[in-house]
């Protein structure tokens, strides 16, 4: 085990995985140190798009939406297994207002107070106009119109919505995204400590002298670092003024958004961009299939250490905006599953929640005898941004480094063309006969080209070894302890899949102690081996 880095990173959400792999990539000797499972906090909590933020065009925020969409494809290129095109219809309704307090609400007050607050559809327009052409589109097809009175789009919707407009936009596999990202850096160097919590760091003749706690046995020891890297997300805060001692200006906004599935509600492939009453957007949108995801909220979460849940206020919210929308109200009863996770945001002095940036800010702290870099905000489309400023950021302290160059390089399983993924299915079912489509189609989603390897020779469903449910088998479950640093099952069927929507309680708890056994086993074996 390595004891000396030159950059340590705190944080294995997808800024923190994201800069580890850049960073590896340019030659740097990389930690990076988790204490939960890798992406198992608000990266594993999104409302998984890659998108440019129409809504943030409301707050004049053109930077952040350029950039976000321009991402958008760039990243589809590199990982075309987790991410794909997605059309969101957007219907309209001459009642549909703003939430009075963005830039563009104010200014429209101005020059137009007859308006009251509505949203005229020329706005909408010109907004999905801007959309369209600020980030240059290459692959992804550009804004049409809809009659919702004759279509799939319009039957599950109350008949008062006869137009909508229809856009792009891209869905990815936010928990996957930061494991592979993990693991392309531990392929180009990095060493991904899991389960390895910072408890103290202190600077020692230049170096970061930091103290790591393995969460599941105590057990501490120490590693150096030239620079750490605060990418801590929820815990940012406690980090920089706690474990760091650090009295370096820059704050966090806890925000929590909640989101809540239900079974599949409308019948095509299509997401809605549904907007409030007040000011708020939601998204409903196909889910594993056979479900249907609805979200988020903004609310402000006070304590990072309080683990967020989708409280039932937040729950009712949800229902009552999608209902106004709805031909056939949903209810409570509907609801197969929730979760909820905490954005941290920068604190940029905004009045509510829903109004605070979703802009990333990196700063340098040189307060102490060694040097921090602290990442605030961001959000999942901009990872990658995040990470090339981030090593921008540090290239005076090792001003050997090369340039950025993980724009369109894949990540792992991701080495096929965007439109290759039937393809692959085919393949896949070709040369394993006994996989369903549907099986096929979940392992090319969730490991592009790594699917076959995975499978190696098997011939038969049984020659996978156990078989724990919903086509989840032992081989799987091996590679993804191997390979993807699982060490529950909840990593497995939360976080590497959503399987749990599928599997009874009975199952999950027989796979948690099949994997538990199999990890006591293999500690066992590298103890005695030392």
């Amino acid at each position: 085990m390595k004891r000396s880095f030159d950059l340590l990173v705190i944080g294995g959400g997808i800024n923190g995985c994201g800069i580890a792999r850049d960073a590896a990539g340019r030659g740097l000797n990389v930690g990076l140190a988790e204490m939960n499972d890798i992406g198992s906090a608000t990266s594993a909590s999104s409302t998984k798009l890659f998108h440019g933020g129409l809504r943030y065009l409301e707050y004049f925020e053109f930077r952040l939406v350029r950039e976000a969409l321009i991402e958008r494809e760039t990243l589809l290129r590199a990982m075309p297994h987790i991410s794909w095109p997605m059309r969101f219809v957007l219907p309209y309704h001459e009642s549909m207002r703003f939430d009075a307090t963005t830039p563009t609400s104010k200014l429209l007050g101005l020059v137009m107070p007859w308006m009251k607050g509505r949203r005229p559809a020329w706005l909408i327009r010109l907004g999905l106009f801007m959309y369209d052409h600020l980030g240059g589109r290459k692959i992804l097809p550009g804004t049409s119109s809809v009659d919702l009175r004759n279509s799939a789009e319009g039957k599950p919707l109350n008949a008062k919505f006869e137009k909508a407009y229809e856009y792009s936009d891209c869905w990815v596999e936010d928990s996957r995204l930061v494991v592979l990202n993990a693991r392309d850096a531990e392929a180009r160097g990095a060493t991904i400590m899991v389960k390895e919590k910072v408890v103290s760091a202190d600077t020692v003749d230049g170096m970061w002298h930091v103290t790591l706690e393995n969460t599941e046995t105590g057990v501490q020891r120490m590693v150096h670092a030239k620079l750490l890297v605060n990418a801590a997300g929820p815990w940012v805060g406690d980090v920089l003024r706690g474990t760091l001692k650090s009295n370096h200006q820059g704050g966090v906004r806890l925000v929590r958004g909640s989101h809540i599935v239900t079974k599949r509600l409308f019948d095509h492939d299509k997401c809605y961009f549904f907007q409030g009453t007040d000011g708020r957007i939601i998204f409903a949108i196909p889910y594993e299939t056979d479900f249907t995801l609805i979200g988020t909220t903004d609310a402000e979460h006070k304590d990072a250490s309080v683990k967020p849940e989708c409280t039932p206020e937040e729950q009712d919210y949800l229902i009552n905006f999608i209902n106004q929308y709805l031909d056939a109200p949903i209810a409570k009863k509907d609801v197969v599953w929730t979760y909820s996770g905490v954005r941290p945001l920068y604190d940029d002095g905004a009045s509510t929640a829903t109004a605070a940036t979703r802009d990333y800010v990196i700063k340098m702290d040189n307060s102490r005898a060694a040097p921090a870099l602290n990442v605030f905000g961001g959000k999942i489309t901009t990872y990658r941004c995040l990470a090339e400023s981030a090593l921008e950021e540090i290239q005076n302290i090792f001003p050997s480094i090369p340039g950025p160059w993980t724009a369109g390089v894949a990540l792992p399983g991701g080495d096929f063309p965007v439109d290759g993924v039937q393809e692959l299915i085919g393949h896949l079912q070709q040369k394993y006969s006994f996989l369903t489509e549907r099986w096929a189609t979940r392992l090319v989603r969730a490991y592009g080209t790594e699917a076959a390897v995975m499978l190696k020779d098997a011939t038969a469903k049984e020659d996978l070894g156990e078989d724990f449910g919903a086509t989840l088998t032992q081989r799987e479950v091996e590679w993804l302890m191997d390979h993807e640093y699982v060490h529950e099952a909840a990593d497995v069927v939360w976080r590497r899949s959503k399987l749990g929507l599928r599997m009874s309680a009975p199952q999950i708890a027989e796979l948690d102690a099949w994997i538990k056994a199999r990890l006591s086993k293999t500690q066992s074996a590298a103890a005695a081996a030392e």
